[in-house]
């Protein structure tokens, strides 16, 4: 068996995105993505399955690259402020092409979920940070029962569910906020 090249994979991912970016997500598969690559069908099976790990690996990598570019948008100084910025952050990202995407993973929504339980961490992490560069967060409000992390945690749950509802109204979960932690 041949050793998989990295390089190969990158651009099986580019040629799938390129699909998906020009004539949607129901035109990637894997003949079309070998006969662009000039490689034999086979060959995508050493990197893929199927297409539903294409469309995986893809959903992955754009969340991945949307994580990175949010911390260079988010610039109030408050940790309510930058909540809303990464809400309505996240919020523009499904509604552009992460939405289609994460829409296509019926089949594999169960790894589809391991998957992006890092990106979830990531956000997590970015919160806690927010969290503790707001100098008006009261110090008290963090115990053992009731930590960072654990409000983080909660807090993506949260954001996560009025996403997928598309409730774009935070208010409601600021108040919550504000109350608990200033």
């Amino acid at each position: 068996m041949r050793r998989k090249d990295d390089t190969l994979r990158d651009t099986l991912l580019k040629i799938a995105q390129s699909m998906v970016d020009t004539e949607g997500i129901e035109a990637v598969n894997i003949r079309s993505i070998a006969k662009e690559a000039g490689i034999a069908s086979g060959t995508v099976y050493n990197y893929f399955s199927n297409k539903d790990e294409i469309l995986l690996a893809l959903t992955e990598g754009y969340w991945n690259q949307a994580l990175l570019e949010m911390r260079n948008e988010i610039t109030a100084e408050s940790f309510c402020g930058q909540l809303q910025e990464i809400f309505y952050f996240l919020q523009e990202r499904i509604d552009k092409s992460a939405g289609k995407l994460m829409n296509s993973l019926g089949n594999v929504e169960a790894a589809g979920q391991a998957h992006m339980a890092s990106a979830q961490a990531v956000l997590e992490e970015t919160l806690i940070q927010c969290m503790e560069q707001d100098a008006h967060v009261r110090k008290d409000v963090w115990n053992e029962t009731f930590t960072k992390e654990q409000f983080a945690r909660f807090l993506v749950m949260n954001m996560t569910m009025l996403l997928r509802a598309r409730t774009y109204d935070l208010s409601f979960l600021l108040i919550i906020i504000e109350r608990m932690i200033y």
